[in-house]
Formats: C-alpha cells, sequence, structure tokens
C-alpha cells in the first residue's frame, strides 16, 4: 500500500433508506434477456485490499446493465442490506454472502456500481474491506470522484493473479494499482501482469510511485514504459510537488483527497499518498472514455478483438490507449514556483527540468475537457516545448532499457 495518513475528518451524509436480503442466483430466472445497450459505460478495475460495499459512496440508483453483468461472468449476487449500522448489516449478511464467497466468485452487490472477486485464498472476508484497514474503500472511492457514473469491478490482492483477473476480463477498461516496494527498490512486481493488460490487452494501467522521492523509472508498478506511472502534489494549497512522492514519473496528481471510510455507511476521512493521485487519475481517464463512448454511441466497452484493440470504437472515431496516453502527457501543465510556501512542506516546482520532479505535469479535473476536446477532434492541444519532450522522451528511454520495450 502506499499512502501517507493525514488528519482524519467524519462527515456525515444522509444513509440509504432501501431495504434488502441477500441470495446467491443460482438458478435464479430473475434476469431479463438481454437487451441492446444504449448508454455509455467505462469500466475500472481497482486491485487493493477489499472495498467497503455498505458506503453510500457506491450506492447506484439503477442496476448494473445485464450485459456487463454477463460479460464480467458474475457468478453470484448478493442483495446486501441497506438499513442498521456497518456491523448489523454485515452481521445480517455474513451466512448469505461474506462466508460463502469463494476465489472463483465473481459477486455482484446489487444496488451498487461493484462487481468483485477475490482470486487468492487466505483472506478473512473476500472482496470486503477488513476491519483493521480501509485502504481500497478509498481507492475506489477516488475514482468515483472523478467519474461519479463508473462501473467498479473490485479485485481484492496485491499479486499477479489479483492483477491478470482484471488483465483478462474483456469489458475492463482501466487498472489501477496503488501498491509495490517501499522505496522503489529495484525488485520484481506485478510488471509481468500489467504488461499483460497494457501491451497485449489494450488496456490503461495506473501505477502509482512510492511516497518517497524515489526516482519511479525502476519502481515495478510505475516504473514500465507500459505503465502510467504517477506520484503526487499539493493542489489546491501551494500547486507544488509533495516532498514524499515519487520523482520523474509520468505525471502527478492531486495528493491529498476526502474519501470514503471502510467501517461505517457515510463517514469519509481526509487522507494522502500516491494510493489516492493514482486511483484519481484513472477516474479522470474513465470519464473521458465515457464522454468520447457516449459521442459516438459506442456503448461498449473494453478494447477486446472484437473491437480492433480501441477503448473507443465508434463509427467516426476511434481511439486507442496510446492516444489517451499522448493527450494526458499533453495537457499537463507545470505551476509556477511562485504559489510555493516553505512552510507547506512541499518542493517548488524547478523552472528548470521539472519533468524530473512530476514527469509531463500536473493533472486535475481540470485536464478532462481539453483533453476530450482533443480526442474528440474540437480544439486540438498544442505540442509541448521541446526541451520538455526531449526530458520525458528520456524517461521512456530509461524505462524501455530496463524493463524492455
Amino acid at each position: 500500500m502506499r499512502s501517507v495518513a493525514t488528519t482524519v475528518l467524519s462527515i456525515v451524509i444522509l444513509s440509504s433508506s432501501l431495504s434488502g436480503c441477500l441470495s446467491s442466483n443460482e438458478g435464479d430466472d430473475s434476469i431479463v434477456e438481454y437487451e441492446e445497450p444504449s448508454k455509455a459505460f467505462t469500466i475500472v478495475a481497482p486491485i487493493d485490499t477489499g472495498i467497503n460495499v455498505y458506503h453510500n459512496h457506491f450506492i447506484m440508483n439503477e442496476s448494473i446493465p445485464d450485459w456487463i453483468i454477463a460479460g464480467m461472468g458474475v457468478t453470484m449476487w448478493c442483495n446486501i442490506t441497506k438499513e442498521g449500522t456497518w456491523q448489523e448489516r454485515y452481521e445480517a449478511d455474513k451466512e448469505n454472502c461474506w462466508d460463502i464467497i469463494t476465489s472463483n466468485d465473481v459477486v455482484y452487490f446489487v444496488g451498487t456500481r461493484i462487481i468483485g472477486t477475490t482470486p487468492d485464498d487466505g483472506t478473512d472476508i473476500p472482496i470486503l474491506d477488513d476491519p483493521s484497514d480501509g485502504h481500497g474503500t478509498a481507492v475506489t472511492g477516488a475514482v468515483l470522484d472523478a467519474n461519479p457514473n463508473a462501473i467498479i469491478f473490485f479485485v481484492e490482492g496485491f499479486s499477479d493473479a489479483a492483477v491478470l483477473a482484471a488483465a483478462n476480463q474483456p469489458l475492463v477498461d482501466i487498472i489501477t494499482t496503488s501498491f509495490g516496494p517501499i522505496g522503489s527498490i529495484p525488485v520484481p512486481g506485478i510488471e509481468d501482469s500489467t504488461r499483460v493488460a497494457v501491451v497485449e490487452n489494450k488496456k490503461i494501467h495506473t501505477g502509482a510511485a512510492d511516497n518517497t522521492p524515489s526516482p519511479a523509472v525502476q519502481d515495478s508498478t510505475a516504473g514500465p514504459p507500459w505503465s502510467i506511472g504517477i506520484s503526487g502534489y499539493a493542489e489546491e494549497e501551494d500547486d507544488q510537488k509533495e516532498t514524499m512522492s515519487g520523482s520523474y514519473p509520468d505525471i502527478a496528481a492531486d495528493w491529498t483527497q476526502l474519501l470514503p471510510n471502510h467501517d461505517d455507511i457515510d463517514g469519509y476521512h481526509q487522507t494522502s499518498g500516491t494510493s489516492f493521485a493514482t486511483p484519481r487519475t484513472a477516474g479522470i481517464l474513465s470519464m473521458i472514455l465515457t464522454m468520447l463512448r457516449d459521442d459516438v454511441g459506442d456503448t461498449r466497452t473494453g478494447a477486446s478483438a472484437d473491437r480492433s484493440g480501441f477503448l473507443v470504437n465508434g463509427t467516426n472515431l476511434s481511439i486507442s490507449n496510446d492516444d489517451i496516453r499522448d493527450a494526458l502527457n499533453l495537457s499537463a501543465w507545470y505551476p509556477g514556483a511562485s504559489t510555493w510556501d516553505p512552510t507547506s512542506g512541499t518542493l517548488p516546482i524547478s523552472p528548470i527540468a521539472p519533468c524530473t520532479q512530476v514527469g509531463w505535469g500536473v493533472v486535475n479535473l481540470s485536464n478532462i475537457e481539453p483533453m476530450y476536446k482533443h480526442l474528440a477532434g474540437i480544439d486540438n492541444m498544442p505540442q509541448r516545448p521541446s526541451d520538455v519532450v526531449a526530458c520525458m522522451e528520456t524517461n521512456q528511454a530509461m524505462r524501455e532499457a530496463y524493463w524492455g520495450s
């Protein structure tokens, strides 16, 4: 996990009044026949500790479409309890859901935007964020803060098997991982699996750089050239680089966010780290994909062979993961050092080779519109200055030499 906790801030919001029970849908004849989809979706796969399916942050007022349920290979439906405290809901559902989920199950949590799986055995509670943790719930909250309409395929685990569960799922668009070796020490990690996801299956992978100033080039999560490596910056504070955040990444994104708790139904806490900058970026890219698909009537997801490897596959517009990445690089920007607050704990963005600090630059929600317009052919973004391009071409060459192209 790559998080640096800061102060905790609880916020109470209205809880849902929905009610229900839990059941497996084996033999369930309530599934309607397939209907041609009429709405654009994107599917993001966070891979982490688990997720709090009871939190209001993940409620969906409509059902996940049947073509997604079928395409994801759902084996079990859980009609989770929607009344009472977190503990009361968990206890009510324990016998019929949490105690019977296996590593072979793909579970749809009815009334939420979450489909989940736990491919590795040995977890205390499959898919659900354990009481002693909370990392995965916050990570997923960051995705949905950027794109509230994303569908979540949550995979519990920190292994190649966990990454491959998402990499080999044809409907998944973006995989986001926020774990890796402490200090970005050069040891093998999940790079073989993320290569399958991006190079072979044409998805996008956002990978967290470490929460140290270590270069991201050799980091097995953020460093491979097929991955988008992400560090952090202090958005809306002094807009400078967070000191305890990886250097020379692809981009830097917002470091501190207000994210859902893992052990209640409506509380939030403020937390910081590349762990959250990374899924935030995944959510931003997901939003852009949704907008583009909506424009061209592309009502499918993923980049499978029947979509010719394109993430957007419309009549007059085809967009690949390379196109998305190029647009992301063009949209990034460097804050001026004049906003630096010496007491903030950040580093000022250097006017000389700022790429060695924050890569192509920083990215937040303001990047969505220019990226979308550029990819849609409405308004092209200008090319980056030659010194920035040279610096990042050097970065990419180093990564290809280290990890293979």
